[in-house]
């Protein structure tokens, strides 16, 4: 069991790593957010449905499983369409640093979701984080907007990593990916239509746009949605969005070596940065500990 853990946590490295070239490609796409996303989860829903249709998985599930999956590819859509946007308006690092803050949204919210008492640390580590974000935007003030859709971005993250906790329990990954990124590109499309935008011009695009959203669909959404899913039912949802924690790290570093010094911040930024993470991975060990001590029989 133990083992079993470690590889799904490496895997879970792996796929963040993935998640933080994301970024990257969000960046390289020059399409509006919007549209960006609509085609990435049809792609990505296509790919998946092959891969169903091969694996000859059922995709009958039960009512009420069914509007979990509906409200959790609303909730995955409207995740990347603001993640999407806020690095089109500012940049890879400023977007990525805001989404750090998914794991602080989900231990506010586990507490409600589970049934359970706040703990003590949760507040104090809580305004930490609020510390944190008041350092990044006093110094980036030309950012805030991209930054206020970054914060609405890792809130629904949050929002999706706690639903798909629940679903992974009884639900196939693959099948799970298939209707959340299905509902989202319908959800999508409805957007799309009330806004007059819907037309062949959405798939009209450079070479190299549809390069980048193959490989966005492909491996950055389709392998690493279904993976991610799957380690849930080893890993939790607090540990996943905690892991998901360094793809600031990982994206960060990949920016300013594809982008240079566009993506070069106050020395302020990384400190608040730095304050943020720090306090997530401090909550995290402090869980860690907490279940530990749970699990060891007394004497």
């Amino acid at each position: 069991m133990q083992k079993d853990r470690i590889l799904n946590l490496l895997h879970l490295h792996f796929i963040v790593f993935i998640w933080g070239f994301t970024a990257i490609l969000g960046k390289l796409i020059t399409i509006d957010s919007l549209p960006l996303v609509w085609i990435r989860m049809g792609l990505a829903t296509l790919f998946i449905a092959v891969y169903i249709l091969f694996a000859k998985f059922s995709l009958k599930v039960p009512k009420k499983t069914f509007w979990w999956l509906v409200g959790g590819g609303i909730v995955v859509a409207l995740h990347w369409v603001t993640f999407f946007l806020a690095i089109k308006v500012s940049t890879v690092s400023v977007a990525l640093a805001m989404m750090s803050t998914g794991a602080f949204f989900t231990a506010l919210m586990e507490p409600f979701w589970y049934k359970r008492k706040i703990i003590g640390y949760e507040i104090f580590f809580g305004l930490m984080v609020v510390a944190g974000l008041y350092l990044i935007f006093k110094v980036e003030t030309e950012y805030v907007y991209g930054m206020v859709i970054a914060l609405i971005s890792a809130f629904l993250a949050a929002v999706f990593s706690l639903i798909n906790g629940k679903l992974v329990q009884n639900n196939r990954p693959s099948v799970i990916s298939f209707y959340e990124l299905g509902v989202g590109m319908v959800f999508l499309s409805i957007v799309l239509m009330v806004k007059g935008d819907f037309s062949m011009s959405l798939i009209v695009l450079p070479q190299m746009d549809w390069v980048y959203l193959i490989v966005l669909a492909l491996i950055c959404t389709a392998y690493a949605f279904i993976a991610s899913v799957k380690i849930m039912r080893v890993l939790t949802p607090y540990t996943v969005m905690l892991t998901t924690n360094l793809e600031p790290v990982y994206g960060i570093l990949l920016a300013w070596f594809i982008f240079g010094s566009e993506e070069k911040m106050k020395p302020m930024f990384y400190v608040g940065a730095l304050i943020i993470l720090s306090t997530v991975i401090a909550n995290g060990i402090l869980k860690q500990r907490a279940n530990i001590k749970k699990r060891v029989p007394k004497i």
